[in-house]
């Protein structure tokens, strides 16, 4: 079943097309990755299925409710001086529920735990989150996502400014959430698609819509895996003659 359909989107901004007629199926438990040059569009796809900005033609249609959305942005925009704990920074995630104003119910509590429990860091919960590695505070912003329960986690370049070993445990994360939950990545790193994404567009403005296991098996026998370069030889070649579809090189 599709969690969200894209239909014909166009989205202009200061009169220039950012996104020219972009068609995208995201299925359940689908594991999305989202590339493509700066500048090209990738972050507006975001915002507008999150619905922080409207298209201005064309439609995006969404079996889900807004709340069973996660967010995890580019760059959360918490000071990391701030004394905070990671356990606050998940119980952050509650308080659009938050009725109260004598801080959380214990259930709140018990939620957040869980979800720390979810990412592997519920022996930081009292940790601050300046004390943590970057790899490390990206997992605690995830659980701050999977605190709604969400039936998606989109998540803006998730692994930007975070060394291989955390940027491979947060992938090695997202797999096992991809279980239950379909994830969509916007990322650079292409060993994300080798590894963990099971389909990928790539966006410039148009978007070409690429399934992994069907691009292995056109460029290799069943033994090989494609390396990284063929990959985004693929993926460039794809994108050219989308775009042009008359010149034949």
């Amino acid at each position: 079943m599709n969690i969200i359909n894209v239909e014909n989107l166009f989205f202009k901004y200061n009169k220039i097309n950012v996104l020219e007629n972009i068609n995208l199926e995201i299925k359940e438990q689908d594991f999305l990755a989202i590339i493509g040059p700066n500048g090209g569009g990738k972050s507006t796809l975001l915002k507008l299925l999150l619905n922080l900005i409207k298209a201005q033609k064309g439609s995006i249609q969404k079996t889900v409710k807004t709340d069973d959305i996660g967010y995890v942005p580019q760059n959360t925009d918490l000071n990391t001086d701030f004394p905070i704990t990671a356990l606050e920074v998940v119980l952050m995630g509650h308080i659009k529920k938050q009725k109260s104003f004598f801080g959380y119910s214990k259930a709140d509590k018990l939620c957040a735990m869980g979800s720390l429990q979810k990412v592997g860091m519920e022996e930081f919960a009292n940790t601050k989150i300046g004390d943590l590695s970057g790899g490390q505070r990206q997992r605690v912003f995830i659980a701050r996502a999977l605190c709604a329960n969400p039936k998606i986690i989109l998540l803006d370049e998730p692994t930007a400014n975070i060394d291989v070993k955390g940027q491979n445990e947060i992938y090695e994360l997202l797999k096992q959430l991809n279980e239950k939950i379909c994830i969509v990545v916007v990322s650079h790193d292409i060993s994300v698609l080798l590894n963990y994404a099971k389909n990928v567009a790539h966006i410039n403005k148009n978007l070409v819509y690429h399934n992994i296991e069907n691009l292995n098996n056109r460029f290799q026998n069943e033994n090989e895996h494609m390396c990284e370069v063929e990959l985004l030889s693929a993926l460039g070649k794809a994108h050219a003659s989308c775009n042009h579809p008359h010149h034949h090189h």
